[in-house]
């Protein structure tokens, strides 16, 4: 039986989080949870402790002294699974725009043979539930403009619903990774993509959150847009070793 943990960068999810946590744990096959807590003022972490208290062996959490991006939470929870022997390692959003069920179709996705599972939004047509169309198109153009300037084939290259297999992160290092923002999760799977590890993309519905406040800013937006162009440009001077 796979070792599997999910990884939840959390700020201010007092309202989410006992209940992602919930459904989470209670999923067949099993999967721990690793919460990754930027100090939230609102006291997130507090509910954390509290929950693991009666999980202990299901539930862990890293706090962390601020508000440090959500790229550095990923990679800050990816090193913890590795050195805590995880066989698969997913990533979801706190708020229940990524539906835990889901977790599931892409550990499956992995364990058939893939190396990368994306919950993709865009693999089926739009697939996005409650976002303003503003919104919509921009997330949708943006994974049209990054697959025209990397190459890489994903409809949804910005998503940041996933499930790794272990020798992805190995492969990749995370600590090698520039990025802090969304255009973090842009990078990994061009990472990926560029060691030519083995990627899907499964068909999800995207919800946006009911409950807490969003994340996404227009220096986030920037940093993906102009980031993409550094990232493809520095990658012509690297080498990748193909798996």
């Amino acid at each position: 039986m796979s070792r599997n943990v999910v990884v939840i960068p959390t700020f201010n999810e007092k309202e989410n989080i006992e209940a992602i946590i919930s459904e989470v744990i209670r999923l067949d096959p099993q999967f721990n949870v690793l919460i990754v807590d930027d100090n939230s003022p609102d006291g997130t972490a507090d509910i954390v402790k509290n929950i693991i208290s009666e999980n202990p062996d299901r539930v862990f959490l890293i706090e962390r002294e601020g508000k440090l991006g959500l790229g550095t939470a990923y990679i800050t929870g990816f090193k913890w699974a590795l050195e805590n022997g995880y066989d698969y390692i997913c990533e979801m959003d706190a708020d229940f725009s990524h539906n835990p069920e889901d977790l599931v179709r892409l550990l499956e996705k992995c364990q058939d043979g893939n190396d990368v599972a994306i919950g993709s939004r865009y693999i089926q047509g739009v697939n996005v539930v409650n976002w303003p169309m503003g919104r919509v198109l921009m997330s949708y153009f943006a994974s049209i403009y990054v697959r025209l300037v990397t190459g890489m084939p994903y409809k949804d290259s910005t998503a940041g619903f996933k499930c790794y297999s272990r020798k992805v992160l190995e492969t990749i290092n995370p600590d090698r990774i520039n990025f802090i923002g969304y255009a973090f999760q842009i990078e990994m799977k061009f990472n990926a993509w560029k060691h030519g590890f083995k990627v899907v993309e499964v068909p999800i519905i995207f919800t946006d959150r009911t409950k807490g406040t969003s994340k996404m800013s227009k220096g986030i937006f920037k940093e993906a847009v102009f980031g993409v162009i550094e990232m493809k440009v520095k990658s012509l001077f690297r080498k990748y070793e193909p798996v």
